[in-house]
């Protein structure tokens, strides 16, 4: 059994879940409009550009979160499930995962959107094992802060270790699929690292060190649709 690893975010999606997510606020009127859509794309900006400093962009994201019930939250990502991220899953990053499963390889998803956005999405697409940033709750309540380490960067690396020793199971012979400069240093620690649809940064250095270069885009697809 191999251990098939894969991001979320422009690699099984033709686009951001994040930043989807937070534009829907926007969309609804639940948050304000001008500043909100002008930071959502400021942190989007730096995620690009690999200088996001992530500790704050969570106390943006997670903000919103802490203002409705869970039963409302819920509601609203099915709405935000339907409109927006329906339209954006791959078939090719579908298929992908088939041919992972046929292949009887155990699958993961990991990423740095947070649980409450990323789960229903995972379940979708049939994935049983999700590592994503963890938004504490007290009382039923989202408290607007994070529950451990984030999954990103370097980040990842440790809550994938805490993962593999909780699942007796090492990296050993692992793939990992990603379009993201962001998860150079996951791709530098599996066997097969994967650039998918990379951003520039990425497929210079998968060029430069011959790693293998996918697409799971049909060709009128563009990177970041959202």
């Amino acid at each position: 059994m191999t251990l098939a690893i894969f991001d979320l975010d422009n690699t099984l999606l033709g686009g951001d879940s994040d930043h989807a997510w937070n534009d829907f606020l926007v969309e609804q009127g639940i948050v304000d409009r001008d500043h909100f859509r002008r930071e959502n794309d400021r942190f989007h900006r730096a995620y690009d550009a690999g200088t996001l400093d992530i500790h704050e962009y969570l106390a943006f994201a997670l903000a919103p979160l802490t203002r409705h019930t869970r039963e409302e939250l819920d509601e609203l990502h099915r709405q935000f499930m339907a409109e927006r991220i329906e339209p954006i899953i791959l078939s090719q990053g579908e298929a992908l995962l088939e041919s992972h499963r046929a292949r009887g390889d155990r699958i993961l998803i990991i990423t740095a959107t947070n649980r409450f956005v990323t789960g229903p999405i995972a379940a979708r697409l049939g994935v049983e094992h999700l590592i994503a940033v963890e938004p504490e709750m007290v009382e039923g309540r989202y408290t607007g802060r994070v529950d451990g380490i984030p999954s990103f960067r370097e980040g990842k690396i440790t809550r994938l270790e805490h993962w593999l020793e909780a699942q007796g199971i090492s990296l050993e012979g692992a793939v990992f699929y990603s379009d993201s400069q962001n998860d150079l240093p996951l791709l530098e620690r599996v066997d097969h690292p994967v650039a998918v649809d990379p951003d520039p940064v990425l497929a210079d250095i998968a060029g430069q060190r011959n790693w293998q270069i996918i697409t799971l885009r049909d060709r009128d697809e563009r990177r970041d649709s959202l």
